[in-house]
């Protein structure tokens, strides 16, 4: 490797390797050397900058959960404006993008990995997202555009397991169209729309 390269470059550059292998050939098939090969770089330049691949792979989670904080703080914006609806299939097809996905099925299976990114209940990235949710809907129940006694944490949890059922297991070119997610996303949040109206 160069020298003078920046860490924050050969980061990046290994994240970006590990993502095209994730969308490519699947979480399995994601490995220290899949990623370096990738990357066009020799073996030992991850483990210079990782103590070992499961710190690379808790990195990369974290960095996909600073995208996602970025989300959630626009997502929270976005109440008062469009409909529910309408906000809650763009976040929901943003948050469950085909990296996100995998990542997911990574953590779910990966016990060590799963162990340096716990540090509350729920899988990281689901939590954070039904966190996102739940912060939304409240925002827009405090707006009046939900009913006021509706059960937000409930809803988000919901709109969390059928976004993710619609999107788990595809490849990018099978992803589920806006219809499907607005399907779904409309029968979750009929109830609190249509009691918010009486």
């Amino acid at each position: 490797m160069p020298t003078g390269v920046h860490l924050r470059d050969v980061r990046k550059q290994l994240f970006d390797a590990a993502e095209r292998v994730l969308l490519r050939d699947g979480p399995g098939a994601l490995t220290s050397r899949a990623v370096t090969t990738e990357a066009d770089v020799a073996k030992g330049v991850l483990h210079r900058h990782f103590t070992d691949f499961d710190d690379f792979l808790a990195e990369l989670v974290r960095d996909r959960l600073a995208r996602l904080a970025d989300q959630a703080a626009l997502l929270h914006a976005s109440a008062g404006t469009r409909t529910v609806g309408e906000n809650l299939v763009d976040a929901l097809v943003e948050l469950f993008d085909p990296v996100s996905v995998a990542l997911t099925s990574l953590i779910f299976f990966r016990d060590e990995l799963r162990a340096r990114l716990r540090r509350r209940t729920g899988l990281p990235i689901l939590a954070e997202a039904r966190d996102m949710l739940t912060d939304y809907l409240s925002a827009e129940r405090e707006q009046g555009r939900i009913a006021a006694d509706a059960e937000v944490g409930a809803l988000a949890l919901s709109l969390i397991g059928g976004g993710h059922l619609l999107f788990a297991g595809r490849r990018r070119e099978t992803l589920p169209g806006n219809g499907e997610v607005e399907t779904m996303v409309h029968t979750v949040i009929a109830d609190v729309v249509q009691r918010r109206l009486l």
